[in-house]
């Protein structure tokens, strides 16, 4: 199940609370996120959902001091959680599990950023055992194994260029695409890096020479992704979609575009194997004027966005689907401290919308480098 993809640069002010923020293991098993007991301003701690019993159930992992409101947390398929926090410019690494009516704690080891480099986590990888985070230097990126290795965190690639994004595009974890800012500027591409073969780079997404492109979301199943990009009109990037391993061109369409809205695409119908056209696509929406964001859904079938009221303490911009279409969208109030609310997709329609496609993009690469492709070469319809 293809949940939750990191887009940083649509992100309105309300993802800057740690309570907006909630992380979805790949087979929806579990998530994390960053609770607050609500005694005082400073009491922040670790909580765990269990997701695929018949009712979600949340466990708090508090340690013995209260977390900082900028730790990040990340499930993993055996129920535990990992946990990063920042002390004196290190980031130390521990897995959290619950312990009767404690929580067990063990220590994974540090990563020192020296300078000005950033560290983030990455989307939980498919397999579910490991946790990778991207450290962002002033020429290179790094990209580190902090859990599921045989020691401690382990430098498993360095990329030039600065790096952001985070989109797996196996089952394997073997292959990893980032968003590249090459080193000396330029326009931001797309690039493949395959962690089996000591971080070798290949090309992923460029529609054009000069435009930004990047990838947002990538189904294995189907093969559809979703990308941003500024190559239909330079200077305003605008939402595409296209299939891994097609040679056709992306697409742009209207439905992608709401005025003075800001869309991001969070999780993808799986299971359409060799259907992309037909997976619903789940979307958050922010409005110009701030304020609560709602929920889209679209299908590359369908010209519409389709608009709905998000659930009352909705956590922002998750969600995942399961194979019959129905959504799941984790949220607290005041009442119910670990809910889901469940939203079926609604029915595509017969007609489908005329696309407009980017120029130059017929003489595209193939979405995945290396013969890696799930769908082989299959070219998307219509």
């Amino acid at each position: 199940m293809t949940a939750l993809a990191i887009e940083t640069e649509t992100a309105s002010a309300a993802d800057t609370a740690p309570a907006s923020r909630c992380v979805i293991t790949t087979d929806a098993s579990y998530a994390a996120r960053l609770a607050h007991d609500g005694a005082s301003p400073a009491s922040w701690f670790p909580e765990r959902w269990t997701l695929d019993g018949p009712e979600p159930y949340a466990v708090p992992l508090p340690g013995n001091q209260p977390e900082e409101p900028g730790t990040d947390v990340l499930p993993l398929a055996d129920g535990r959680v990992l946990i990063r926090r920042r002390a004196d410019g290190r980031h130390l690494f521990s897995l959290l599990y619950p312990t009767g009516p404690g929580t067990g704690e063990v220590p994974l080891g540090a990563v020192e950023c020296g300078g000005a480099a950033e560290l983030t986590l990455l989307p939980p990888a498919p397999d579910g055992r490991r946790a990778y985070a991207l450290a962002v230097g002033a020429e290179s990126t790094d990209v580190w194994l902090v859990a599921g290795g045989s020691f401690g965190p382990e430098h498993v690639a360095e990329v030039p260029g600065r790096c952001s994004g985070g989109v797996w595009l196996d089952r394997a974890g073997r292959l990893l695409a980032v968003d590249r800012a090459a080193p000396g500027g330029g326009p931001v591409k797309t690039v493949a890096v395959d962690l089996e073969r000591g971080g070798e780079v290949s090309p992923l997404l460029q529609i054009t020479e000069e435009s930004d492109d990047r990838l947002l979301l990538a189904d294995l199943d189907s093969g559809l992704i979703l990308v941003r990009s500024d190559a239909v009109k330079p200077g305003e990037l605008r939402l595409g979609w296209g299939v891994l391993g097609s040679t056709l061109p992306l697409r742009f369409p209207q439905g992608l575009r709401l005025a003075d809205c800001a869309l991001t695409p969070f999780a993808v119908q799986p299971g359409q194997t060799l259907l992309p056209e037909s997976c619903a696509v789940a979307f958050r929406i922010d409005g110009p004027e701030g304020g609560a964001p709602w929920l889209g859904v679209w299908r590359p079938t369908e010209g519409t966005m389709h608009q709905l009221a998000a659930p009352v303490g909705w956590l922002a911009g998750s969600g995942f689907w399961s194979k019959d279409g129905v959504l799941s969208l984790p949220y607290v109030t005041d009442d119910v401290s670990c809910g889901l609310a469940r939203v079926s997709a609604p029915e595509p329609p017969a007609p489908r919308e005329p696309a407009q496609s980017a120029p130059g993009a017929p003489a595209a690469p193939r979405p995945v480098p290396l013969g890696q492709a799930p769908l082989g070469g299959r070219k998307a319809g219509g």
